[in-house]
């Protein structure tokens, strides 16, 4: 590729650096927020579910144990497949596949957000409703609350990461594909042709190098 773009350098042959890939941002905190993810889906299955009626411990409510557990999962695989994309990120040779890898990352990012969102929503409102004797031996159910919304802060920071990264792309190939040729805007003409180069004297338009006095009328 002719350029870097995207939050990456040009495309080389070079070996896979793992240090600089664990020191990247966005590894940084998919790691983060793949370890939360199986904490919360960890408790919950593990402790979610009564284990002499099978009822979900929050407030017997079966949905927000199942929508905790799916949200968890989901995320676990997620963040797994996102970082074999940031590992093959930089030696994507085509600019179009680093668009794509990076408007997935942010859609993806910004949705999965919200979704720990309503998550953390939904299982905090469940463990309101409980009374207030059956929740103090519940330790890993708390913890799924409490790493529910912890999950905010990584994919906050990845959503944030994913949008900068593209708008670095954007501009990288808006100031490509627009950016005035210096030798254009000296000479006002395409290629940097001047106006005296384009307006050339036609060359019937020159004068006869044979002298009028040596030109004679032809007899029939």
């Amino acid at each position: 590729m002719e350029t870097g773009a995207y939050g990456a350098g040009r495309a080389s042959s070079a070996g896979f650096d793992h240090i600089a890939f664990v020191k990247k941002p966005q590894v940084i905190l998919r790691a983060v927020a793949w370890l939360f993810a199986i904490i919360v889906f960890g408790c919950i299955s593990n402790k979610g579910f009564d284990t002499r009626s099978g009822q979900c411990v929050f407030n017997n409510d079966t949905n927000a144990c199942n929508f905790g557990v799916t949200v968890g999962v989901v995320a676990f695989l997620a963040c797994m497949a996102f970082l074999v994309v940031d590992a093959l990120f930089d030696n994507m040779s085509n600019v179009q596949y680093r668009k794509y890898a990076v408007l997935g990352d942010l859609a993806f990012s910004g949705f999965w957000l919200f979704m720990w969102f309503v998550c953390f929503c939904y299982l905090a409102d469940a463990w309101r409703k409980m009374p207030r004797g059956d929740v103090i031996h519940f330790g890993q159910p708390k913890a799924a609350i409490a790493f529910s919304f912890f999950s905010l802060v990584p994919w906050t920071g990845l959503t944030i990461l994913a949008f900068m990264r593209y708008r670095q792309g954007s501009q990288a190939a808006f100031s490509q594909n627009y950016e005035p040729d210096p030798n254009m805007a000296q000479s006002g003409m395409p290629g940097g042709q001047s106006a005296s180069d384009s307006y050339q004297q036609p060359p019937f338009a020159e004068k006869s190098s044979i002298p009028d006095s040596q030109f004679q009328t032809p007899t029939y």
